[in-house]
Order: structure tokens, then sequence, then C-alpha cells
């Protein structure tokens, strides 16, 4: 699928990215778990509290915001960047109604930033399985991590499980996915996310897995990473 359908597909479902009960429903419970992770892993590195105040965070394909406005609201500066003008729209309207200050740029990958512009962490959440060129969006992003840094990617592995339950289940069956959301082929191995962060010169510092029930619309961690995982990487 081209960079311009995807675009088209994420441009249709963007009034939808707020209702926890819509089409974006697993995002919403997904985002719950990642959000606590995220925390946890900016606790460690930074020793971050109850406070992200003097942290910088890019959020690269933001969808809605629903990642980068709670960050934001916890006192961190945060960009976030998506290719879709109706995401950037809802992710605007969202905070300002939150009264919460995100920067959103509308735009592909990096191309919104300015040269120089660096971030404590660049955030990759569910957007690695939807580039045509992996080794190249790892590149751009981890370019953006400032030494100390963290690059912190959530994605889908290729295996026949991530088919089976994270398309074929998901899309077809139980319909709580549109249909089309994923392609297999993009989706891409821990092995092989690891070695295009080592490639950009990033070390991998934590790599776990998560589990989605439908049915019952929770989600939790796992030791599985066959299906979805997240996986961060720090810039010595």
């Amino acid at each position: 699928m081209s960079l311009q359908e995807e675009v088209g597909r994420f441009e249709r479902l963007s009034r939808t990215w707020w209702n926890a009960r819509g089409p974006m429903r697993p995002l919403h419970v997904l985002n719950a778990l990642r959000l606590r992770w995220v925390e946890a892993r900016l606790a460690e590195q930074f020793g971050t509290t109850q406070s992200l105040q003097g942290l910088r965070i890019l959020d690269m394909g933001c969808g809605g915001g629903l990642m980068a406005e709670p960050l934001a609201a916890r006192g961190a500066a945060v960009v976030g960047i998506d290719a879709a003008p109706g995401n950037i729209e809802a992710a605007r309207r969202h905070a300002q109604e939150r009264g919460v200050a995100v920067d959103y740029r509308l735009g592909d990958g990096t191309a919104p930033l300015q040269n120089g512009e660096l971030f404590d962490v660049v955030l990759v959440l569910e957007v690695v399985e939807h580039v045509d060129d992996v080794a190249g969006f790892m590149a751009n992003a981890a370019a953006r991590v400032r030494p100390g840094g963290l690059l912190i990617a959530s994605t889908l592995n290729r295996t026949w499980r991530s088919w089976l339950l994270g398309i074929f289940m998901a899309e077809y069956v139980l319909r709580v996915l549109p249909i089309g959301t994923h392609q297999w082929a993009q989706f891409v191995k821990p092995q092989e996310l690891t070695a295009h962060a080592r490639a950009a010169g990033l070390q991998p510092t934590n790599l776990v897995g998560l589990r989605y029930w439908p049915v019952l619309h929770r989600a939790s961690w796992t030791r599985d990473l066959s299906v979805n995982y997240q996986a961060a990487y720090r810039r010595r």
C-alpha cells in the first residue's frame, strides 16, 4: 500500500480518534497500557516522577494525539507530526478543548522539523508497520534523538500468529479494526527493528510483548513477542 493510500485511509478515520468506543477503541485500550510503559521508561532514564517538565518529546505519526496530549498534560514540550490533515485537525481541536498545549505539525516523517531540532524522546508508536522504507524511517527518527535520549517504538511482528490475530480475526471476523488497517508484509520482526536501530546509533534497552483480547477489550504485557511488541532504544 502506498503512502498516499495509507494517509487517505487514516484521513477517513480522523473524526473517530477520540471516540473510545468507535473504530479506534482497540487503540485506546492499548494506548492506556503503552502510556504507563512510556512513563516508566522516562522515569528510569530521566528520573521523572509526577512531572515531565523539561523534557522535549517528538511523536511521529501522532494520529489524533492519543499519546501526545497526555504527555503534554504532564508538562512535557511535545511536538506531534502526522501526514493526514484530518488527524492533525482532530488532535489540535481536542487539545484546545482540554487546554493542553501541543505543537502539532502537518507533514511526512521528520520533514516538518527544523534542522538540528533534537528531542529527549522520539515516539514511533503503531507507525513503523505503515511505512515502506523502515530502515530509512528509523534512521530519520533516530537522528532526532539527543545524546542520552530514547526512541520508543511499538509495532507488529511478522509471524503467522500476527496475520491470524492482527488481521484475519481483528479485521475480518471480530471487526474491531477497519478492514485494510494492516498489511502483513509490512510487519517488522523485533530483530529487524533492533538492527535498524543499531545501524542508526541506538542501543536496545527494553523489549516486551503486548496481548490484546478483542472481545473483552483488555490488554496486558507478555513475554510473547509474536504479535504486538514494544521496544525502547537509547542513544549513548
